[in-house]
């Protein structure tokens, strides 16, 4: 082992041991910053760094004994049940908000490190709220382990908390309003003494203050140079300590090549390179740029911000109910299922639960999409992040916390925000090119000026490191991606896979389950006819009825809510055909044809035709047939309309269905869809959707079921209904939260519109680079000009994927 650091080269303290595994031999550190930092290199890849470095790196500072335990504190069981969710075995999943983000390439160089880290199953950082999306194995690493991983590339991750979120987007906010209102100021006194220089013939301002006038603006631009600046820096530092150029890096060198030779010519009085008003001016127009991207980023994240939100910090806990109604405030991290607690009018649920007594209703629209309040008694279900808007009601807590439907929803937005579709991912690849062609590009640059126009050619080659750094590029399809799940999110359709937009955009097929999908999914009352009035033969019929829990009864029992039921005596059910009773001293009988024809001891003839794809429950008497009742699964009220609307936007519409033929043809005969199949088991349903798939077809799948789950996850693009199981809302890369199938034909038209606007940006963005770039190797681009339309560039693609947050009629 050598006696100096082999990260730093300082000499190594007597009895310290912190080696370091490089090719297969052990190498000495001088601290366990220096440890942590050289292990983080050669985990990465990077360790090439030790072989083509001409001189030691600076000395790393370990993390203060204080911050690690407190990160080790984020391991203990009861503190993560408030923000980590369990999955299957040891696999855990939670949200972390990362500090120190700034752009893109912060992203990329966080997920790759987190990455390689074993026990690390996925990271996707939602590039919109810098909140990170961590799944690992808890048997194989630990969360303090990620959490002082990404420490040691010099960012900070905390567990997600939404008001801790807030506060550190406050004071960000505050520091980058600061270094803009400094940059600002000193460009204002420095344009001051500059515009005079400019503008007066030579000779006409005395050589003596002409010096001063120039001193002066060297003075005035330290302050931007040393602090406004400092983000750039920081940036720039990260992505060298990482072996690649980010962004910031032509930025950086712009910036510190325009100060420093102008310093130059002011020591040496060459007053024809003195510029420092061009440096205060970009660094001005490069932050006012950024701020303003930062507030249409936010707005454009502020669809899935508002779900966070919702759940309130504090819940009134019935610690003696139902012996007491007395509460007392505590946290909702500290709620457990079974929990008994107080909702007042007015107030969030903070729990996922069944009211226990009380009657009010809850607001449930930035869930559901339903804006009208929903009726709730004894016995109905709570979704955390609803609002009781009319009484109190107690409810018993049956999830809590990351187990809550609110919390689900909320990591489904955070995976399918996070997640990079084929274009962001492409777009990303050519950036981080781009920016290294640039960098070549500005080098031939000068060297080229250099030849024709000595005094011209650093500030061309700092004119085309600023104008063509490719933020807008970046950022033409996570803005995009971002706004249209937010605006489809608080429309009750949340995406859950990245592609999902993209792929939307381009179907030309839309498959359709049967049950559950563009019908209710269980039984309803369809028809009623008979001698007997409608109302009368529902009230007799659910009065024989009431006491059964079959499909059918219940679905009759359902129809006659609101009506006053007669009193019953001597009911009896005779399984599998009926049931019999005597009301009002008439004998009544209801159930079968076969079982009433036997009871009357004479034939009747069911209507066949009526209702074909129905059950047929009859009402008798002694006198004969009172009424019949057609109960069958019923069709969606919007169904209708929505395959109207693929049709109109020249879609092919299918129907499968398990089903019997009857019940399918009749469905697909109402809505008015000529390619149907019915008794579809699971693997024909994969076949049909692989059938087209094979001629070319892009396929959208819309389900429920459990045998749904193969085919949605077939499919180019799926759409699970959010009253479906668990496993098809897993399969699907979309989920319809509130059921409302009309909502489908608005989340085709958004993926349209999205891939329409991250077309335009992409254009705009490469297109801009190049007419640019030509024009600053030209000579025809200044360097405060070149800021100005950098600091635009990415504007305008902010500001037409903002475009997407817009409801359309």
């Amino acid at each position: 082992m050598s006696e100096n650091c082999f990260h730093c080269g300082l000499p190594v303290p007597a009895g310290a041991r912190f080696p370091i595994r490089y090719r297969q031999q052990e190498e000495a550190a001088c601290c366990a910053g220096c440890q942590a930092v050289a292990n983080t290199i050669i985990q990465s890849g990077l360790a090439d760094y030790y072989q083509h470095r001409t001189e030691g790196a600076a000395r790393a500072e370990a993390l203060p004994s204080a911050v690690l335990e407190q990160i080790k504190l984020y391991d203990a069981e009861e503190l993560q049940q408030s923000f980590v969710h369990r999955g299957d075995g040891e696999e855990r999943e939670a949200a972390l908000m990362l500090e120190g983000i700034t752009c893109a390439a912060c992203i990329w160089l966080n997920e790759q490190h987190l990455r390689q880290l074993p026990g690390v199953l996925s990271v996707d950082i939602n590039y919109s709220t810098q909140r990170a999306r961590v799944r690992w194995d808890n048997s194989r690493i630990q969360l303090s382990s990620i959490l002082q991983a990404v420490a040691d590339i010099g960012y900070r991750a905390h567990p997600y908390d939404a008001e801790r979120q807030e506060k550190l987007q406050q004071k960000e906010r505050k520091q980058a309003l600061t270094r803009l209102w400094v940059a600002g100021l000193s460009m204002m006194q420095v344009m001051m003494y500059a515009v005079p220089v400019y503008l007066a013939p030579d000779g006409d301002i005395a050589p003596d203050f002409l010096w001063l006038l120039h001193w002066a603006s060297f003075i005035l631009t330290l302050p931007v140079l040393l602090y406004s600046a400092l983000p750039f820096y920081r940036n720039t530092w990260r992505d060298l300590k990482r072996g690649r150029v980010g962004m910031d890096t032509p930025v950086t060198i712009g910036i510190l090549t325009a100060f420093f030779a102008s310093f130059w010519a002011l020591i040496h009085k060459y007053e024809h390179g003195i510029y420092f008003d061009s440096v205060s001016m970009f660094v001005f127009l490069l932050l006012g740029g950024r701020y303003l991207e930062g507030i249409a980023r936010r707005k454009a994240g502020a669809a899935s911000e508002s779900l966070v939100k919702l759940v309130p910090a504090f819940a009134h806990r019935l610690a003696n109910w139902p012996d007491s109604r007395d509460s007392h405030e505590a946290t909702v991290a500290s709620l457990r299922p079974g929990d008994v607690i107080l909702i007042k009018p007015g107030e969030t649920i903070p729990a996922d639960g069944a009211v226990l007594d009380g009657k009010s209703a809850s607001n449930e629209s930035l869930l559901t999409g339903e804006s009208r309040p929903i009726a709730k008694q004894p016995g109905d279900a709570l979704i955390a992040g609803s609002v009781n808007t009319a009484s109190p009601l107690v409810m018993r807590v049956e999830q809590a916390g990351p187990a809550t439907r609110l919390a689900g929803i909320v990591r489904l937005l955070d995976q399918a925000l996070s997640e990079k579709p084929r274009l962001a991912v492409l777009a990303d690849r050519f950036a981080s090119w781009f920016v290294a062609l640039l960098l070549l590009a500005a080098a031939a640059s000068y060297i080229g000026w250099h030849v024709i126009d000595p005094d011209r050619a650093l500030w061309i080659m700092v004119a085309v490191l600023v104008i063509s750094c490719p933020c807008a590029l970046s950022l033409a399809t996570p803005a995009a991606l971002t706004a249209a799940s937010g605006n489809l999110a608080a429309q009750g359709v949340l995406t859950t896979r990245g592609h999902a937009l993209e792929a939307m955009a381009k179907i030309t097929d839309v498959v359709f389950d049967k049950t559950g999908t563009l019908t209710h999914g269980q039984m309803r009352l369809r028809d009623a006819q008979g001698p007997l009035p409608r109302e009368q033969a529902l009230a007799l019929a659910a009065a024989l009825e009431q006491a059964s829990e079959h499909p059918l009864a219940q679905a009759i029992v359902a129809a006659a809510e609101g009506l006053a039921l007669p009193t019953l005596q001597s009911a009896a059910n005779h399984p599998g055909h009926g049931v019999a009773g005597r009301i009002d001293g008439e004998e009544w009988r209801l159930g079968s044809a076969p079982f009433i024809a036997a009871w009357l001891n004479q034939p009747v003839t069911e209507q066949t035709n009526w209702h074909p794809d129905c059950s047929h429950v009859l009402l008798a008497n002694r006198d004969g047939v009172q009424a019949c009742f057609a109960i069958g699964d019923s069709c969606r009220d919007d169904a209708a309309a929505l395959v109207r609307k693929l049709r109109a936007r020249g879609l092919a519409v299918h129907l499968l269905s398990g089903d019997g033929e009857t019940a399918v043809a009749s469905l697909a005969a109402e809505l008015g869809i000529a390619d149907w199949r019915a008794r579809a088991a699971p693997e024909d349903k994969l076949a049909f959707v692989s059938q087209l798939q094979a001629q070319g077809r892009r396929v959208l799948m819309v389900g429920d079921g459990i045998n749904d789950a193969p085919v949605l996850a077939r499919a180019d693009v799926s759409i699970a209904m959010g009253g479906g199981t668990d496993v098809a809302r897993a399969s699907g890369d979309m989920v319809l939260i509130a059921d409302q199938l009309l909502l489908i034909d608005q989340a085709i038209a958004m993926g349209r519109r999205a891939l329409t606007v991250i077309r335009q940006n992409l254009l705009w963005a490469a297109g801009y680079n190049v007419v640019a770039l030509p024009l600053a190797i030209a000579g025809h681009v200044t360097p405060w000009l070149a800021s100005l339309g950098m600091a635009l560039s990415s504007l305008l693609v902010v500001g037409n994927a903002l475009r997407l947050t817009q409801r359309k009629p």
